[in-house]
């Protein structure tokens, strides 16, 4: 709950905050159409890419992360094949771009380049300090195992193709 109640926070007030410095900072560019429409079409297929990401590792785990009867939305069996055997945190990647989809959909200069950065820093910090020792905790040594083989992200285009294609 808390973790969508910061997703939440980081929308909206990322928004208002950019909208309210845009009026400012950029108000030539806030009121230019024709920037907001070369800005919305790459942050439509940016978001495109980042639903069908957070699909397609939604739908793995709740298929193979998930043992006997268990609250929605949670897993307790480690997944390391597949784009799991890739990237420790496939989702996450999909999700790290979010923010920039935003930016560009709202056509705000100071989410892209304020906001959108801060955000990304922070989800790093959230999956490296808070995602990481939570799967420690709960799969121990066999998580331990899993993080000196695969790397947290991975950009090769194989990886990709079994983000977009899985």
């Amino acid at each position: 709950m808390l973790r969508m109640m910061i997703w939440g926070l980081m929308l909206v007030g990322g928004g208002t905050l950019s909208i309210c410095l845009d009026l400012n900072w950029f108000p030539g560019l806030f009121a230019n159409l024709i920037f907001h429409l070369a800005t919305l079409v790459p942050g439509l297929l940016l978001l495109y890419l980042v639903m069908r990401i957070s699909r397609n590792t939604g739908r793995l785990l709740a298929r193979r992360g998930r043992e006997g009867d268990i609250p929605r939305l949670e897993t307790n069996k480690l997944i390391t094949s597949g784009i799991y055997g890739c990237m420790r945190h496939p989702m996450h990647l999909g999700l790290l771009f979010f923010p920039w989809a935003m930016a560009l959909i709202l056509g705000s200069p100071t989410f892209m380049i304020v906001i959108a950065p801060l955000e990304t820093i922070f989800m790093l910090v959230m999956i490296r300090f808070v995602e990481e020792p939570e799967a420690i905790r709960k799969f121990g040594a066999a998580y331990r195992e899993y993080q000196e083989q695969v790397p947290m992200f991975n950009l090769r285009s194989d990886c990709w193709r079994q983000l977009l294609n899985e």
